[in-house]
């Protein structure tokens, strides 16, 4: 049973699939075995176009829809009120589900008031849509705008977080918030791997460099969906409840963390000024 964080109400599971770049039969299927090793949390968003697949691999998995928690989000382009609401709309058709666990805002958007946004937001929340809301690729003053407008809570903020980039002041501000903090990209888009320091530490453990870049993370109380395509990477993945890093582990870990450490910087105009 993978251990779960909570947060304004949701409970989500600390180990969960991130499925971008994930298309088609191999969606499904690396969804269905995820679900059938052991995960109960999974990430798609509008912008994947896999969200039809994700609910494909979770019905094949034989695992009840009540047991799984599912995150999809909407793409910018899609924040005016009636755009947002049709989206929800479309995400529940395509995933064949009544509702979702979780619905973020995929990245920020300026040229569309964000109160207008969160207005619409909170109405699917509301209209049953979705469990839960919150935000992703928002920084410091975005997440205080947020919070300040939302009729609803905002259940956490997903960004990219690993070993390599500093991220100190966006984590604190989520927790001042009582908000989740979940990373995607937590295994560097495999730079972990390789990665000398994570290496040593890993073998200290049995363990892959990988594994020991997710649980720097995870025993930070930090929610991982790492993507993988590999079938034999999802239980590795997973077993990272089983070993525990030293406090001069965990020190060693975090002085891999630079200022410029950054892999996904979208260069449209919705992109934040990170802190």
């Amino acid at each position: 049973m993978v251990p779960t964080v909570e947060a304004k109400g949701a409970r989500i599971p600390f180990v969960g699939l991130g499925t971008w770049d994930l298309r088609g039969r191999t969606c499904a299927r690396i969804v269905e075995q995820a679900l059938r090793l052991g995960y109960r949390h999974i990430d798609t968003a509008e912008m994947y176009d896999n969200e039809r697949e994700v609910g494909e691999g979770l019905r094949a998995s034989g695992v009840p829809r009540t047991d799984v928690f599912v995150t999809t989000k909407v793409w910018p382009s899609h924040f005016a009120p009636r755009e947002l609401e049709r989206t929800a709309k479309d995400s529940l058709v395509k995933l064949r589900m009544s509702e979702v666990d979780l619905l973020l805002l995929h990245w920020p958007n300026p040229q569309i008031p964000l109160a207008e946004t969160l207005g619409a937001l909170c109405k699917v929340k509301q209209d049953g849509m979705a469990r839960y809301i919150g935000v992703s690729n928002f920084n410091i003053a975005l997440l205080d705008e947020a919070v300040s407008l939302s009729r609803e809570p905002l259940v956490c903020n997903q960004f990219e977080m690993h070993p390599f980039l500093e991220q100190s002041k966006l984590v604190a501000a989520c927790r001042a918030k009582g908000m989740a903090v979940v990373a995607y990209s937590p295994i560097a888009r495999g730079n972990a791997k390789n990665d000398a320091i994570l290496v040593r530490i890993g073998k200290a453990h049995g363990k892959t460099g990988a594994q020991v870049s997710l649980r720097y993370l995870v025993q930070q109380d930090v929610v991982v969906i790492p993507r993988t395509s590999k079938i034999e990477r999802l239980e590795e993945n997973l077993t990272i409840f089983d070993f525990a890093l030293t406090d001069a582990e965990m020190s060693e870990v975090a002085g891999l963390a630079h200022r410029d450490g950054r892999i996904v910087d979208w260069s449209f105009s919705g992109r934040p000024k990170w802190d």
